[in-house]
């Protein structure tokens, strides 16, 4: 057993050496507040994690009627009727997920683009107040971005921007129907402005940590300044983009406020960016406080749970996207 007890150690040091690296660091901490400290942390990091379990369970719970009344029928059906009692969250995912996507496909190039001018280009008595107002749209509340959308934004689309995309591509399932203003474009729209600021703050720390000697070598063998800024700076912040956007698509998944005003609040599955839809978030803010009965008590905590495996799974796609060109970079 002595022999067993000596040879353990050794043998996890070998395999984990991290292991024993940690031991002799707590066997070091022999002062009381060091410990408090690290077991404080402990706690919270753990607590955190039980928080999050919690939650999903708590959820889980509440839409285990639905699930079991509808099974799969709840994920492939459109129909969302409380006098009847047929719940389908089909349309809702299919306009979460739409409007998300469409909206970070709209927000990242121009997010790159103003990062980009206001880390390079941009002179200094620019930069930093044109930066600091750009980092001030992320602090408005979600609720006035609603507003504003419902009584300028979407005015607008319907009276410019939206007729003359009907006239000219309303042959294209895109932009068919009439123009409502309020609809899936709104919504879009809406989204970019708001997931904007967060993604290009990012990407202005990314641009920053790029060290100048990267720049400073690409201009000395003869690159123009726009090659530069593609070779030395854009080439090395793919990872750094896309960590970007992963925050800005977990905001636009999960806003609700400002998609609910101008959406439209119809579960409708349509091509068209002129049409009205509905997301989860929108749904859930809508009929949660009204529902008058207990099965739709648990389709909306359905698609509640949902929303979070959504969010999930995009959010896990988007990380191993980084994963991959994290490699890709090292190995490259």
């Amino acid at each position: 057993m002595e022999v067993e007890s000596k040879w353990i150690p050794f043998v996890l040091e070998r395999i984990i050496p991290g292991i024993s690296s940690a031991r002799r660091i707590r066997r070091r901490d022999v002062n009381w507040g060091d410990r408090v400290f690290y077991y404080g942390l402990k706690l919270s990091a753990w607590a955190l994690g039980a928080l999050l379990l919690y939650m999903i369970l708590l959820i889980w719970k509440m839409s285990e009627p639905a699930f079991q009344m509808y099974g799969w029928r709840f994920f492939v059906t459109n129909d969302w009727n409380s006098v009847t009692g047929e719940f389908g969250a089909l349309a809702l995912i299919y306009g979460t997920v739409v409007s998300s996507l469409a909206a970070i496909g709209l927000a990242v190039p121009v997010s790159v683009a103003v990062a980009l001018f206001l880390n390079e280009l941009a002179p200094e008595w620019l930069s930093r107040p044109l930066g600091f107002l750009v980092e001030m749209l992320a602090a408005i509340p979600s609720i006035v971005y609603g507003l504003w959308g419902l009584f300028v934004l979407a005015p607008f689309l319907r009276n410019y921007i939206q007729p003359p995309l009907a006239d000219y591509l309303g042959f294209t399932p895109l932009f068919s129907g009439p123009p409502m203003g309020v609809g899936m474009m709104a919504a879009v729209v809406i989204l970019a402005i708001m997931v904007m600021p967060t993604i290009t703050a990012i990407c202005r720390e990314v641009f920053r940590a790029i060290p100048r000697s990267n720049r400073e070598a690409a201009l000395g063998l003869g690159a123009t300044r726009w090659e530069m800024l593609k070779i030395a700076v854009l080439r090395s912040s793919h990872a750094g983009i896309l960590g970007a956007t992963i925050l800005g698509l977990g905001r636009a998944l999960g806003e609700t406020m400002a998609v609910t005003m101008v959406i439209g609040n119809n579960p409708l599955i349509s091509a068209s960016l002129f049409s009205s839809a509905q997301t989860m978030s929108s749904i859930l803010a809508n009929q949660y406080a009204e529902a008058d009965s207990l099965l739709q008590l648990s389709a909306l905590s359905a698609v509640a749970f949902t929303l979070f495996l959504v969010s999930l799974l995009i959010n896990g796609f988007a990380r191993l996207i980084v994963w991959r060109v994290n490699s890709q970079y090292k190995s490259g």
